[in-house]
């Protein structure tokens, strides 16, 4: 029975992966599409084989993740993550919908505390301060500021070059930032679906929690991703290409580069698993700003601004939902 809860786990683990790649496709290149930097199926094919490979370049972040709650052993353990999943699927599913950059790695990390909670189990509060809660609030606004303050030295590094030239050399620059981007993707959001294999592992069992993760673990996640990317997040590409702010090949350029290099900073230094939809849509909204404030749609911000406010708890409470559906029919 064990064993089954375990293969039910990893593949509610892995679909939950493939929402995440669907749901943040736009990520990595919503601002080349809208450019016109790379058409859209050739930057979704670069945007699947960069996150392929930037989920074999960490571990770390995985681990942060399978740290987050101690579900306690066996069968009930198994339901708690099961149903934190579940939660995180939800309200993934939801934001997709009416197009919202929403997170899916607070979406996890809310789904999974919020099982927690609902089951008396304990969750590791520290960790989820100081890993979660504190970044989902500096990295916006590290990546809003980094963004402003590139694009005013792109803008006067550029002064007296030609609009049409440099256009054309931004958008063979953007190839670069997106691939980046993508790539920090893979890098930072595989590696959350990972550590919750890992993490229905050790609750069954079957690894040690000083064991590194198993191959097969990161190359499922990575397929998983890969997979979800390819199909495409079309709804919420429109919201960051040209609804918060039509972009220009040097501010895709300089948003892009932006975000990847938060992306990477977070992963390997903070080991924090950050929201790549916050810290691009964040870097837009700095590049935007750039041309003038009113530039950028604040009414659409605003709407963002919500569906990331209401993720970690929402997330929270639709597994606390499964969790207490499914405790009725736990014996």
């Amino acid at each position: 029975m064990e064993i089954a809860i375990i293969v039910a786990v990893v593949v509610v683990a892995l679909v939950f992966d493939y929402t995440n790649g669907f749901h943040d496709a736009a990520n990595a290149i919503a601002t080349s599409v809208s450019t016109g930097a790379l058409k859209p199926r050739v930057a979704l094919a670069m945007a699947a084989v960069m996150n392929f490979v930037g989920a074999f370049l960490g571990q770390k972040v995985a681990h942060t993740v399978s740290d987050t709650i101690d579900p306690g052993p066996g069968t009930h353990g198994l339901v708690i993550v099961m149903c934190g999943l579940l939660g995180a699927i939800t309200w993934n599913l939801i934001t997709w919908y009416y197009g919202l950059p929403s997170s899916s790695s607070h979406a996890l990390i809310g789904g999974l505390v919020g099982a927690a909670v609902a089951a008396g189990a304990s969750a590791n509060w520290a960790l989820v301060l100081e890993k979660v809660v504190l970044p989902m609030f500096v990295s916006p606004v590290v990546a809003f500021s980094l963004g402003f303050a590139l694009m005013l030295g792109i803008m006067w590094a550029f002064r007296n070059a030609n609009p049409s030239k440099a256009n054309r050399g931004f958008k063979v620059a953007q190839t670069i930032s997106a691939a980046a981007m993508a790539l920090g993707h893979g890098l930072q959001d595989a590696q959350k679906t990972m550590g919750v294999i890992f993490l229905a592992l050790l609750t069954g069992g079957y690894v040690a929690e000083s064991d590194g993760l198993p191959l097969w673990v990161i190359l499922a996640a990575a397929t998983a991703i890969s997979l979800g990317t390819w199909s495409g997040g079309w709804r919420i590409m429109r919201t960051l290409g040209r609804r918060i702010i039509h972009l220009d090949p040097p501010r895709g350029f300089a948003a892009e580069s932006v975000a990847a290099s938060v992306l990477y900073t977070t992963s390997y230094v903070f080991e924090a698993p950050i929201s790549t939809t916050h810290t691009i849509t964040s870097a837009v909204m700095g590049v935007g700003a750039t041309k003038r404030l009113s530039a950028v749609r604040w009414g659409v911000a605003k709407s963002i601004l919500t569906a990331w406010v209401l993720t970690f708890p929402a997330a929270a409470l639709a597994a606390a939902i499964c969790y207490w559906v499914a405790h009725l029919f736990l014996p």
